[in-house]
């Protein structure tokens, strides 16, 4: 940390922080160490926004895809269920993975059998 104080004020400020601080925050403190606290240490920065494959948020994602079915054809029950499955794939989790797996696998039987789908 640059500063424009001694190391003798830095360590006054910081009791004094410690000082004012309630019995349960001082205790965390104390667990980690306090000499390893430092109360004037910059924010960290916000969690990369996740993005999928293609680069999109899954906001980005989910905008696209409700714009291009017909607002009069779908309900909130629908959108819903669209952007759960629109976060577990930029999430890349295992359910969600499945289900569009067997998504994609039935659209791909009906077609075969001449359905137009569902």
């Amino acid at each position: 940390m640059e500063s424009k104080f001694t190391p003798e004020e830095i360590e006054e400020r910081k009791k004094a922080i410690f000082d004012a601080m309630g019995k349960r925050g001082q205790r965390q403190i104390m667990k980690k160490g306090y000499d390893k606290w430092d109360p004037f240490e910059e924010p960290k920065d916000p969690i990369d926004i996740r993005k999928d494959k293609t680069k999109r948020t899954s906001q980005v994602l989910i905008r696209e895809f409700l714009s291009s079915v017909d607002h009069e054809e779908y309900s909130n029950s629908f959108a819903e269920g669209a952007f759960e499955m629109c976060l577990g794939i930029v999430n890349e989790e295992e359910k969600i993975r499945g289900m569009f797996e067997f998504a994609a696998w039935y659209a791909e039987l009906l077609r075969k059998e001449g359905y137009d789908s569902l």
